[in-house]
């Protein structure tokens, strides 16, 4: 049964990360061949995503009742997280999507960094190295044939590595991240979709009525496939297989995202950003499997001694 539940965690935890890597192929054709704005289209991302949400938690008889002083909380999660997808997609305009998400994959780095600075967690050498090593990985993905590298694409990017740092840390260590999954995410998501909402006021001319049907089933799927799936795979992934072995298959999204890229939209990659690419997914896994490390060191601490 154990190794059913795994099989089940391991399949979850694909399709969370693949579905994640899947932004581009939607958010992409919105923008350049359907003239969407970004703001629009993260509105409606979000707020078509809330609708799916709300139904799942009826489906699932999930009390949506909040406390009052949960609501600050909850609005500063969603904003990080309406951060992070608002400087992803702004990314796409000046480097590749497949760089672009493979930057983003860096987080678990940052959350290691957070939690040893601010939550004393014991400092790792390992944790260091993953870091030098992933800017090694970053440089040989950024660096294009005519020898230039878009500082703004990489700033853009390596913003959502420190703002869904953050956001991971805030579920972890705030007491909201207490509340059932499904209604967590879907006060989240809500807040982004306000966020969005506001934010389109002022950067996309307000919300345009989506203009066809074509860009309706792009944001259709992008919010299904690349949010709700995404987020509630994500939470059967770590029930059935772990923390760990969820986080080590998350390297399906910028795995998925650079394919997509090469083969959809035809984005300049070589053999130097396949070992850029190797050395990034390397520094991850290091992170990872040095913070497993101190878990099982940590458990086995606490474990009493028998002297009988």
């Amino acid at each position: 049964m154990k190794s059913l539940a795994g099989l089940k965690g391991i399949m979850f935890a694909i399709i969370s990360s693949g579905t994640f890597g899947l932004i581009p192929l939607f958010t992409i054709p919105l923008v350049k061949e359907l003239g969407m704005s970004e703001a629009n289209i993260l509105f409606y991302r979000f707020f078509l995503s809330t609708i799916m949400m709300a139904v799942i938690c009826l489906a699932r008889r999930s009390n949506l009742k909040i406390k009052l002083k949960d609501l600050i909380p909850i609005f500063a999660l969603g904003a990080l997280y309406a951060l992070t997808a608002l400087f992803l997609v702004y990314s796409y305009n000046y480097i590749s999507s497949g760089v672009a998400t493979t930057i983003h994959f860096l987080y678990p780095i940052c959350v290691s960094f957070l939690m040893v600075a601010f939550f004393k967690e014991e400092k790792s050498k390992s944790l260091f190295f993953a870091a030098f090593i992933s800017l090694i990985g970053v440089a040989l993905m950024c660096w294009t044939g005519s020898g230039s590298m878009s500082m703004m694409g990489v700033f853009l990017a390596a913003l959502t590595i420190i703002t869904y740092g953050v956001y991971i840390v805030g579920l972890n260590q705030l007491k909201v991240g207490q509340l059932p999954a499904d209604v967590l995410t879907f006060y989240v998501i809500l807040a982004g979709a306000v966020i969005f909402f506001l934010y389109a006021q002022f950067d996309g001319g307000g919300i345009q009525a989506i203009p066809s049907v074509d860009a309706g089933l792009h944001l259709l799927a992008l919010a299904f496939l690349a949010t709700v799936v995404s987020d509630f795979a994500l939470i059967l992934a770590v029930k059935y297989a772990g923390s760990t072995v969820t986080a080590i298959l998350g390297s399906m999204e910028p795995l998925v995202a650079v394919s997509i890229g090469v083969l959809v939209f035809s984005e300049h990659f070589t053999f130097q950003s396949l070992i850029g690419l190797v050395l990034i997914l390397i520094s991850v896994l290091l992170v990872i499997l040095s913070d497993q490390q101190k878990k099982k060191k940590l458990t086995t601490q606490k474990v009493p001694i028998n002297h009988n």
